[in-house]
């Protein structure tokens, strides 16, 4: 059946995620995570007010780092329709950038008004990310051993041959024996568990798998890019201490609930768009030139499937004159 074509918002949000990371990469190596992620989310949040939206962010800044601007719940966009969920991260692995290390970007991310998962003040959650070919291969509720060997079965690959990325903290310290003692090989990453959750979806990553805790607003965000890549994302919510577990059950949180793409994210009309701000096995990051800058960005459509690598170059004497936004 014939019919007109949608507008493609993802096309509009790679100026959202270019001008955070042309902002915050300034801020590369300087040992500054507040300002980095100040200037990301200034310039993310102007031009995000340019878009033709009516907007409500679902996933912000708000309940871990009480940010005043890209909190839940915030307005955004010029109130024209479409009328939409709004996920944002202006810079995923804030550390990363500060130190200088690879694998920091920008992401934002767009869905159907209602459809975006909200997991108010419980920001932490277990999560199992993969790629197409395994996609109906993982349980969130099995065992690190039999999802390792349904991955590797999907994969026509020997459990030897997976790789899993983990967040390299203490609280994974068990996972990292379980996943050794199954004989797959780990690939540790400091921060940024967007990014590898959609490097499990890439071709040439050499990721097939994330395992471990980790942001629930970020799961929401891979969630989203997921089901624009045919990838799958699961998860359960995690409570921190016995307090937070105690205050969940009050607001009728349930930890033993598992959740899937389609609760995280339950429309495939999902927009997402991702700039390297540091070079990293995802993007590359920020590469500043005479008088410029060059950009690398991932841009989505869950609708079509289509995803666009944009690689630009900005004259930034142009945009100074032109914008507020400080490049």
């Amino acid at each position: 059946m014939n019919s007109t074509p949608t507008r493609n918002l993802a096309m509009e949000l790679v100026r959202v995620t270019e001008a955070a990371a042309l902002s915050a990469a300034r801020f590369m190596g300087r040992g500054d995570k507040e300002g980095a992620d100040g200037a990301a989310v200034e310039a993310m949040r102007l031009v995000l007010n340019t878009v033709d939206m009516d907007g409500i962010i679902v996933i912000g800044e708000g309940e871990k780092d009480n940010a005043p601007w890209l909190y839940n719940g915030e307005k955004l966009g010029n109130g024209s329709r479409p009328l939409v969920d709004i996920a944002v991260d202006p810079i995923d692995g804030t550390r990363l950038l500060a130190n200088g290390s690879p694998n920091s970007i920008s992401s934002v991310a767009l869905a159907p008004r209602g459809t975006m998962y909200n997991p108010g003040p419980f920001v932490y959650m277990h999560k199992i990310a993969v790629g197409p070919a395994a996609r109906d291969a993982i349980d969130i509720n099995a065992s690190v051993k039999e999802n390792l060997n349904n991955v590797a079965h999907a994969l026509g690959q020997k459990v030897e041959n997976v790789t899993v990325v983990i967040l390299d903290r203490d609280r994974h310290l068990d996972l990292i024996k379980e996943v050794r003692a199954c004989g797959a090989r780990i690939r540790l990453m400091p921060d940024g568990d967007i990014a590898g959750a959609l490097m499990t979806c890439m071709d040439n990553s050499g990721v097939d798998v994330l395992m471990g805790i980790g942001g629930t607003p970020e799961g929401v965000m891979a969630a989203c890019a997921l089901r624009c890549m045919g990838g799958n994302l699961v998860g359960k919510p995690f409570a921190r201490n016995e307090a937070e577990k105690q205050r969940a059950i009050e607001m009728g949180v349930d930890f033993s609930q598992a959740l899937s793409i389609e609760d995280l994210v339950s429309s495939d009309d999902v927009f997402f768009a991702a700039t390297g701000v540091t070079n990293g096995d995802l993007l590359s990051g920020v590469d500043y030139i005479p008088n410029g800058a060059k950009t690398d960005s991932l841009v989505m459509r869950g609708l079509t499937g289509t995803i666009r690598q944009i690689k630009a170059t900005h004259r930034l004497d142009k945009l100074d004159l032109i914008s507020s936004v400080q490049y």
